[in-house]
């Protein structure tokens, strides 16, 4: 079985600050860090490395610093990291970013089960994981909050829902996104660290996943953004 996540790198929130003159956020020398939420996916996809000895693969779009991102994510138990980096991607909204994920799943090949968080720390849509599986055919079992079992090519999972929660079951191959009450996300030790900060991780651009400049970017996107005020 070979599981991936989807995740994303964002400003920590705690660091943000507003310009009272302009109203907008001011980011210069701000971290950044992994959303919140993606942890919860990554944590998800190392006890399926756990249980059913899967193999687990992480990526991100990202700039060159998220490369850090992917390390931490490897710290904490993944097998393997791809960066999807390139000037073409900025200002992507979520239908040009999911499919910059779609294509680098598809070139990654033969996954099961496709991993994001039910939405980032910052745009907080949650629409990345839908388009991504409407982009990639796949069904989708969003807001989970418990994966009861993986076996027999079907996987069988709790969606929450406002007043309670359903049982859903699925075939795989299969993209779920994960709500942050499913886990709590490990640390990563020392030695592992040491270890991911070794690791080869591979980089991809538009070029390199078969899509054009026109696909990606603020002119691949469906959605402008034109102010955005605190």
């Amino acid at each position: 079985m070979r599981v991936l996540v989807c995740i994303k790198q964002v400003f920590d929130p705690a660091e943000l600050k507003v310009d009272p003159n302009t109203r907008t956020l001011v980011t210069e020398g701000v971290s950044r860090k992994i959303s919140d939420f993606d942890k919860n996916a990554i944590e998800e996809a190392v006890k399926m490395k756990e249980k059913y000895k899967a193999e687990t693969i992480v990526i991100t779009m990202g700039p060159s610093d998220a490369m850090r991102a992917l390390r931490e994510a490897l710290a904490m138990g993944i097998d393997n990291a791809y960066l999807l980096s390139d000037p073409a991607f900025e200002n992507s909204d979520t239908l040009a970013t999911a499919k910059v994920l779609a294509a680098a799943i598809r070139k990654i090949g033969n996954i099961d089960i496709v991993l994001t968080a039910e939405a980032s720390m910052d745009g907080y849509s949650g629409m990345v994981g839908p388009r991504l599986a409407t982009l990639l055919n796949l069904p989708q079992l969003t807001y989970v909050r418990n994966i009861v079992s993986v076996e027999d090519g079907k996987m069988v999972v709790e969606r929450d829902l406002e007043e309670g929660y359903e049982v859903v079951e699925s075939k795989l191959p299969v993209l779920i996104t994960v709500t942050k009450e499913i886990n709590e996300p490990r640390f990563a030790t020392l030695p592992k660290i040491m270890a991911a900060s070794k690791k080869k991780i591979e980089t991809w651009g538009a070029s390199d996943l078969g899509l054009g400049k026109e696909e990606v970017g603020s002119t691949g996107s469906a959605i402008q953004v034109m102010k955005a005020e605190a």
